[in-house]
């Protein structure tokens, strides 16, 4: 057995952060470049990301922002030629972009299910292909490498006004397992694990408060977020960006190197409980 310590860096490796404008991309973006990676942030709000990969650049780390619509296929072919013209090389991918869509099951739409799906699903599925296409032995990198996908803890459990939200979540769990499966059995040394936050304090995180009132659970944004500390996550507290971030990083990581297929929460024990 190996008496090495775990380091959890991203010492000369190439990431990609999709989503990577806001909240969590965010977060896990400045993680990963603050562990030494070589950091693309992708987003269609290529302004945002602009704005931090400078920041990060003018801390000396090494940042590039991209305009990455997720469901383009088009947009994942860019992103590779960008790849090859910056560094040459990828490492690791989080599969971050992602949109809410609350309500009663029995008020969504068509259009609200079709859009989500596109964007929730199909963009991991775009992005997972992308990867492997480029990491896989015989490919433009070769060298192996770490997919997250972010799903949700409403992708293990039911949770009211969640359905069509928790369907995409599920879909991304099962997705990341049988990749993480396919690539291992094949000898592409590429890991794929899926990370589901709990509530968390962001935009989406207020969203999702904002349904519980909408839908009639509770009276007003306070109050679920009083319950949910009170009664359904035994740390007693929301999540921060921080906290996934750190999470991310491990999987991003070689500390997780026999690690794939597996489904991390990340949610104060609210799923446990």
């Amino acid at each position: 057995m190996s008496k090495e310590l775990a380091v959890f860096g991203l010492e000369g490796k190439v990431a990609v952060v999709t989503g990577a404008g806001a909240g969590i991309g965010e977060a896990c973006a400045r993680l990963f470049a603050k562990a030494g990676a070589a950091v693309v942030l992708g987003d269609i709000n290529v302004e945002a990301c602009e704005r931090i990969a400078a920041e990060l650049n003018g801390q000396g780390l090494q940042a590039k922002a991209v305009r990455l619509d997720v469901t383009s296929e088009e947009d994942w072919a860019a992103l590779k030629q960008t790849l090859v013209a910056w560094k040459n090389r990828w490492d690791v991918l989080l599969n971050n972009a992602g949109i809410y869509i609350g309500g009663m099951l029995e008020n969504n739409t068509s259009a609200q299910v079709s859009k989500i799906n596109q964007i929730n699903i199909e963009s991991v599925f775009l992005g997972t292909r992308a990867a492997v296409e480029c990491m896989k032995p015989g490919a433009c990198f070769a060298n192996g490498g770490s997919i997250i996908n972010l799903s949700s803890i409403a992708g293990l459990i039911g949770v009211p006004g969640h359905s069509i939200y928790g369907a995409t979540k599920g879909a991304v769990r099962s997705l990341t397992k049988h990749s993480a499966v396919e690539f291992a059995k094949f000898g592409y040394g590429v890991r794929v694990n899926s990370l589901h936050p709990g509530l968390i304090e962001t935009a989406m995180g207020d969203q999702a408060l904002q349904d519980f009132v909408d839908i009639g659970v509770v009276a007003n944004v306070d109050e679920a977020a009083a319950l949910l500390k009170s009664a359904m996550i035994p740390m007693g507290r929301l999540g921060n960006v921080q906290d996934i971030a750190n999470a991310a990083l491990f999987l991003a990581s070689d500390a997780s190197s026999y690690v794939t297929g597996i489904e991390l929460t990340v949610d104060g024990g609210f799923c446990a409980a």
